[in-house]
């Protein structure tokens, strides 16, 4: 009896040992900077919501992701989902590589596109379709002295660019000649870009087919934008060549900063407790009122070749739950693009988040074509150019729309082709 009992536990042992292998499934997500580091924290709460999935998080530094995805692709080596900027995502739709996800979406309650800022959710359709889910927001807005505000003789911050320019001719006014009212540093786009998206023109026309810089809308931002430094109200510079914007904004060498929601971090760190007091952040001031801002930020795609997209998209939802998106933002700092994640006391009550979250209610998608970065790039180049005196804004504005058509021939071909979307 108890040779036999042996014997059949032996048996089982052995049986046990040639056991199927687990059926669980990995689901594979590239996803880049300060996210990449720590949404390993929120994953193991959704691995125990959903035992038959593994998450395994890849990292990817945002300045080599890029290329990274695009080596990935060419080798049919794409992992199941990814953080993609907002910016890539016509790119990547142009290369077939996304799964869409209005199907997806529609069934998905919990995933409420009425409770995402429009301009956001924007970002992530093309031609008519919706390849992303916004996972965190961005957004350019001004970071400002109050205090030489209220010195220069005004209550509060500019909503026009009437107002603003006042206030800058009022501020320098204080801080005298080797001081500035506003600061647009040379070796970004973004400035010059938001003051571009106030314009009822788009900045590309005929379907992302040329360029529109000569465009009387572009050309008022592109005057707006010189003539700050044309009056010496902001210095004709590259960031780099400013020792520490921190301590310069401190000292009053600038008051106006066009920045993203991660420097509300920067200031609190780098700025003396004893210093919060004199500044804040206010939304952006338009030609006429309250202006619009980029809608930045990175969502959650699919790609096409996972065959692990059931899983990818319960990770979607799972990482979209406002309550999930404000752990992140504990985390990271990262705006939640849902309106019902605001209400969490850590983003409602916050006086440096108020004006972002208003901003977001006026976010615009840039245009959505896969050359945009390139096209941006250029016009960087040629503001620089023009903001040193070598260029009138005519000049700049012909010189921007010559090389974004350059840069959009191959787009045109294949549009007439029937090639690409």
């Amino acid at each position: 009896m108890k040779i036999a009992a042996l014997l059949w536990l032996t048996a089982s042992l052995a049986l046990g040992s040639c056991a199927p292998p687990s059926t669980r499934t990995t689901l594979e997500i590239w996803a880049m900077g300060r996210e990449g580091e720590v949404i390993g924290a929120v994953i193991p709460a959704f691995e125990k919501e959903n035992p038959g999935i593994k998450v395994r998080v890849q990292q990817l530094p945002f300045s080599a992701a890029h290329e990274k995805l695009l080596t990935a692709f060419a080798g049919d080596a794409l992992p199941d989902m990814a953080q993609l900027g907002n910016s890539w995502v016509p790119e990547f739709v142009a290369l077939h590589a996304l799964a869409p996800l209005d199907k997806r979406v529609a069934a998905t309650p919990a995933i409420d596109r009425a409770d995402y800022f429009p301009g956001v959710w924007d970002s992530n359709i093309v031609t008519g379709k919706l390849y992303g889910v916004p996972w965190y927001v961005d957004t350019r807005l001004l970071f400002y002295r109050r205090d030489l505000v209220k010195q220069a003789g005004f209550n509060g911050p500019p909503t026009s660019w009437s107002e603003w320019h006042a206030q800058m001719v009022a501020i320098k006014g204080i801080v005298g000649a080797k001081s500035y009212a506003t600061f647009l540093p040379l070796n970004e786009y973004e400035p010059l870009v938001v003051l571009g998206l106030n314009q009822p023109e788009e900045m590309l026309r005929d379907g992302g087919r040329y360029g529109n810089f000569r465009g009387a809308g572009f050309k008022r931002a592109l005057g707006f934008y010189l003539e700050i430094m044309r009056e010496k109200l902001a210095p004709v510079a590259a960031n780099t060549e400013i020792a520490n914007v921190w301590d310069e904004f401190d000292r009053g060498f600038f008051s106006f900063y066009i920045t993203g929601p991660w420097q509300i971090g920067e200031f609190q760190r780098r700025l003396p407790a004893t210093r919060q007091s004199i500044w804040m952040t206010a939304p952006m001031p338009g030609p006429n009122g309250p202006g619009s801002s980029n809608a930045g930020g990175s969502s959650l795609v699919l790609f096409k070749t996972s065959d692990k997209q059931e899983a990818g998209w319960k990770l979607i939802e799972y990482l979209s739950r406002p309550a999930v998106q404000v752990k992140f933002h504990g985390l990271t700092g990262d705006l939640p693009p849902r309106r019902s994640a605001w209400a969490a006391p850590s983003l409602r009550d916050d006086p440096y988040s108020r004006a972002f979250a208003e901003q977001l209610q006026r976010a615009k998608p840039t245009p959505k074509v896969p050359e945009w970065e390139r096209i941006a790039t250029e016009v960087r180049l040629i503001a620089e150019s023009a903001a040193h005196g070598r260029l009138t804004v005519d000049q700049a504005a012909t010189e921007m729309d010559a090389r974004a058509d350059a840069i959009l021939a191959k787009r045109r071909w294949m549009l007439d082709q029937g090639t690409v979307r």
